[in-house]
């Protein structure tokens, strides 16, 4: 069996960081939990990522850009209501068969919160930014119109929570959302 290379290590610490910090948040996951999952020493891991803080960093950067292009590849063609629903659908879908993909960003903000009340602000420039290029992606086939991109956001923010509470489809709380119309 062929050697990794470093890449492909990093690559399997960042999937491995994203299960474990989904699970436990940044302050509940240690690095050694990290390492085991990935097969490799916590030495080893330090070759790859600085420290805790990067690896962090960078799984949450590619939890925003798999979000990214996702919406992307579901707008691809289509702009106003087509691009909302096509996104919508794709995200619902892509949040209700991964969920740790939801956890992960609803652990990436409490991150940011809890850096930025310690006076970091590291976290929260790294995400704000990513945040800022998901709201290009979006806001481009929504029309350019902010308030359609802000309200396409916050039914998100909204679905987030639905699918965090376990919420089915179809459970009147979705009414108007997408997954089906309500029946409860």
């Amino acid at each position: 069996m062929a050697r990794m290379s470093a890449e492909e290590r990093r690559e399997s610490v960042i999937q491995a960081a994203t299960t474990e910090f989904a699970r436990g948040g940044y302050h509940g996951t240690s690095t050694e939990a990290i390492a085991r999952r990935v097969g490799v020493s916590q030495p080893y891991l330090f070759r790859l990522f600085p420290g805790k803080k990067a690896i962090f960093l960078a799984t949450a950067e590619r939890c925003v850009e798999d979000t990214i292009r996702m919406f992307a590849e579901a707008a691809q063609g289509r702009e106003g209501e087509e691009a909302r629903h096509a996104m919508g659908a794709a995200y619902i879908e892509a949040i209700s068969e991964q969920p740790e993909r939801l956890m992960m960003q609803m652990q990436m903000y409490l991150a940011v919160a809890a850096a930025e009340a310690e006076g970091d602000h590291e976290f929260g420039e790294a995400v704000r930014a990513g945040w800022m290029r998901l709201w290009d992606t979006i806001h481009l086939p929504l029309g350019a119109d902010a308030h359609d991109t802000t309200t396409f956001l916050a039914q998100g923010m909204l679905i987030n929570c639905l699918v965090a509470m376990g919420f089915p489809a179809g459970h009147r709380a979705w009414a108007g959302l997408g997954p089906s119309e309500s029946s409860d």
